[in-house]
């Protein structure tokens, strides 16, 4: 994603001024040092949220992930994903026969269903005009941490907010059918917005608004974006563009303490026709300068964690608004992010 920001801003010049000034981070909630965000909400009550779900005769464990190929869709802003098989062999004076595989190229963390550190994103004190050395000295991460912190040199992991600072996170999951109520039962088209007054209508309408979000949630957004994803990838469609969740949505989700958001698009962000290509501009309501504003603001302002490309076409078609979820990402040492296979478990309405 990173590559990905300094390409839209080169080819979107006319997007940003150079000038304008990026939104100071708000003061974070937690002791200072905090490396784990709106994850200080889980543990023993989000525990005990979750254990109804899990307890019902009824209940369903659900895949929230796809299935990881080489042939699937593929970011072009990482490197490909390619994994070779090794043939099965043995060892000399034993009777084990054994198969391996092995990662040939790629970029793990930035490929399929995937998680991000909160050291995957920083921001400039002001708009970068694409000349000279990249100024990575001036970054500032989530809670303060300067680069020299998180990142001292150029081929060192993270030192500070790694995905291996993520803690298991359990807890219950709102499920959101966007598709339903926004795109009128077809995938929202892309560029279209989750406002947080759709977040609020949609619980609503879905028998949650009482409950309504709680400190510690993790919410999914259904958009239907994800029914474009295929595999294997023909058509190089899905990570062209996309829906995605508004700026308004994303603070939201801050004052509601939501701990991680996936929602079934490529960007968490909106992405319009034309803007990868910088034909055409970021949503309007995003601040200049950062056009993926959804990325910043939950990665280096708020703490919350995201996940692109959820496999949620199952959890919708089923009604689970509310389950238990699991999601464990790998505990790579310094990692900007992950693999991840979140699974959520809870009955289908009816049942």
């Amino acid at each position: 994603m990173i590559r990905l920001l300094a390409r839209a801003l080169l080819a979107s010049a006319a997007w940003f001024l150079a000038s304008h000034a990026a939104h100071p981070q708000s003061a974070s909630p937690w002791p200072a040092g905090d490396e784990i965000g709106m994850a200080n909400t889980l543990g023993s009550e989000t525990w005990k949220r979750c254990a109804p779900h899990l307890a019902k005769s009824k209940a369903k464990a659900y895949e929230l992930s796809h299935l990881r190929s080489n042939t699937m869709p593929q970011s072009p802003f990482g490197t490909p994903l390619r994994d070779k098989y090794k043939p099965t062999v043995g060892i000399p004076g034993t009777r084990h026969a054994f198969n391996g595989e092995e990662t040939e190229s790629g970029e793990p963390g930035a490929q399929g269903t995937q998680m991000d550190a909160l050291g995957h994103f920083a921001v400039l004190p002001q708009a970068w005009d694409g000349k000279g050395e990249f100024p990575s000295s001036g970054a500032k991460y989530y809670g303060g941490f300067s680069q020299s912190d998180v990142k001292p040199t150029p081929d060192s992991p993270l030192k500070k907010l790694g995905i291996d600072k993520v803690p298991p996170i359990v807890t219950t999951a709102v499920l959101l059918d966007a598709k339903t109520h926004l795109g009128k039962g077809k995938p929202m088209e892309p560029g279209t917005l989750v406002t947080a007054k759709d977040i609020e209508a949609m619980l609503k309408a879905q028998g949650l608004g009482r409950r309504g979000l709680q400190a510690g949630d993790v919410l999914y957004i259904y958009t239907g974006w994800g029914d474009h994803w295929k595999d294997p990838d023909t058509e190089k469609f899905y990570y062209t563009k996309g829906p995605g969740l508004a700026y308004d949505g994303a603070k939201l989700i801050e004052q509601k303490k939501i701990v991680l958001i996936a929602l079934d698009n490529p960007f968490t962000d909106p992405v319009p026709e034309g803007m990868l290509q910088g034909k055409a501009a970021p949503p309007a309501s995003v601040p200049d300068g950062l056009p993926f504003a959804i990325h910043h603001h939950n990665l280096a302002v708020a703490g919350i964690h995201n996940i692109q490309n959820a496999n949620l076409a199952e959890l919708a078609k089923d009604k689970v608004w509310l389950s238990c979820t699991m999601i464990l990402p790998l505990r790579s040492q310094g990692g900007a992010g992950s693999p991840v296979r979140p699974v959520a478990i809870g009955a289908p309405a009816g049942r």
